[in-house]
């Protein structure tokens, strides 16, 4: 699976003013669990169908209970269209997500999504309707993409599978073949936890990065890509699209309308990291908050948990390209992860890290 790898915070990197989380992820939002099942097979030319596999799927559970039976306020928002996400239209319209979240690659959404659906009829006999919520990314460049490799067993293993505490970043589910800003991306999380009315709250992020152009890669405000590229034969400037999928979770009791302002925020994040949601890029947040009573939070106390998703935002994106380490796909294609004493060095020259 490769080296490990440091976090931002390792780095010294303190990303905005609020306290992070215990584990600084999204499972630090009580009773949420991620799953992650990483495939990774074959190398050498394409060949569909059969390889080389860099790819996998990821869970996120809001609670421990029957999603269906104990739906959790829901909102979504696409900042950028460019994408087949699953079952958005009727969280935008209800306001409730009622089945795990789950991301996987793009051809691999529909397959991911029937075998969700299996999961659930197993769950809730009786039951004839479910909405899904899946959303994906490209993983072309390193993976058999057209090939479908994600199977029933996959998504099954992912959400059995699913724990908390989890902080596994980069190469990794859904992350495996992803492109980070023309480095290797792939999976990253963040949280941060405020208090609002003498009450504790949680806001976590877990992104699946595969966007950004690598001039405008920054930490913390450090223009890291000013002064580290990628690999010129790696890095094509007129086609540095990709996607990202960000997903907000909460325990703080909000409605859907609010849990929306919330989850807007997060496109705030991944600016500040040197994202910017260009043309081909489908750039989608899902939110959720798995307090029952949502809405009993005034509109005038939600900037805490805005401030929260911008900065947790922010660190995962940061996150999912630290962490991740180089990966060889298909044809010899090569994603490079990004060299850590290189940035470690700008960092220091800006007066970050020792």
């Amino acid at each position: 699976m490769g080296e490990e790898r440091p976090r931002a915070a390792d780095l010294g990197l303190e990303i905005g003013i609020m306290p992070r989380g215990a584990h600084n992820a999204l499972t630090d939002v009580p009773d949420v669990t991620v799953g992650h099942v990483t495939l990774i097979d074959g190398e050498g030319p394409l060949d569909i169908g059969r390889g080389p596999v860099r790819t996998g799927v990821t869970v996120i559970k809001s609670h421990q209970g029957n999603l269906f039976e104990r739906k959790v306020v829901g909102a979504v928002h696409v900042l950028n269209g460019f994408g087949k996400a699953i079952g958005f239209l009727q969280v935008s319209e209800l306001g409730v997500i009622e089945t795990p979240i789950m991301l996987t690659s793009t051809l691999s959404i529909w397959r991911a999504t029937d075998s969700l659906i299996d999961y659930l009829a197993e769950q809730n006999p009786g039951v004839y309707s479910f909405n899904p919520v899946v959303g994906e990314c490209n993983d072309g460049f390193l993976n058999d993409i057209v090939g479908r490799h994600v199977r029933p067993e996959h998504v099954r293993a992912a959400i059995d599978g699913a724990r908390s505490p989890n902080t596994d970043e980069g190469v990794v589910g859904a992350g495996t073949g992803m492109t980070g800003f023309a480095w290797k991306g792939g999976i990253g999380t963040a949280s941060r936890v405020c208090e609002i009315g003498g009450e504790t709250y949680t806001v976590g992020v877990l992104t699946l990065t595969n966007t950004g152009d690598p001039r405008e890669l920054r930490m913390d405000g450090v223009r890291i890509g000013r002064e580290l590229l990628p690999p010129a034969d790696s890095f094509d400037p007129t086609r540095a699209g990709g996607s990202i999928m960000m997903v907000v979770g909460t325990d703080a009791p909000v409605d859907s309308r609010q849990l929306g302002r919330i989850g807007r925020r997060a496109a705030m994040g991944l600016a500040r990291a040197g994202g910017i949601a260009d043309h081909s890029s489908g750039d989608f947040i899902i939110a959720f908050s798995n307090t029952d009573g949502g809405g009993s939070l005034d509109d005038s106390e939600l900037t805490p948990l805005f401030r929260a998703a911008i900065e947790s935002t922010e660190e995962a994106v940061i996150n999912s390209v630290l962490r991740a380490h180089t990966v060889v796909g298909r044809d010899g294609n090569t994603r490079q992860g990004i060299p850590i004493e290189d940035v470690r060095r700008i960092l220091q020259a800006n007066g970050i890290g020792s």
